[in-house]
C-alpha cells in the first residue's frame, strides 16, 4: 500500500470512528462542501496547513494520525484524560481491566 493510499484509509476510519460524513468534515474545516471527498478519492492531497487542522478536528496528534497500531486514538485520548487524577491502585486496576480485554495479554 503506498503512503498516499494509508493516508486515505487512516483519514476514512477516522472519520467514520468520530461518524461524521466527508461534507460535514469539509465544512467545519472551512472547506468546500466536497474538499475531504475529494482527498478520500485520491484527486487532491491536503496542505500541511490544512494536515494541522484535520488533526485538531480530530482531537489528535499528527503522531497519532500516522500511528495505525491505535485503532482509534479519539478514544485513546478520551482514556488517557479520564485516567488522569486516578490514584496509582485506581490506574492499576484500569491497567489490569485494559489487558484483561485486550487479546494480546490473555496468554501472558
Amino acid at each position: 500500500m503506498s503512503e498516499k493510499d494509508a493516508f486515505i484509509k487512516r483519514l476514512v476510519e477516522l472519520r467514520v470512528a468520530k461518524g461524521v460524513s466527508a461534507r460535514d468534515m469539509s465544512l467545519s474545516l472551512g472547506q468546500s462542501a466536497g474538499y475531504i471527498n475529494n482527498i478520500e478519492n485520491g484527486v487532491n492531497f491536503p496542505s500541511m496547513t490544512v494536515f494541522f487542522y484535520i488533526c485538531d478536528y480530530f482531537g489528535i496528534t499528527p503522531k497519532d494520525f500516522f500511528d495505525m497500531e491505535i485503532a482509534n486514538p479519539m478514544k485513546a485520548h478520551d482514556l488517557l484524560s479520564a485516567a488522569q487524577g486516578l490514584s496509582d491502585e485506581q490506574l492499576d486496576n484500569l491497567i489490569a481491566i485494559a489487558k484483561g480485554l485486550n487479546r494480546k495479554y490473555v496468554s501472558r
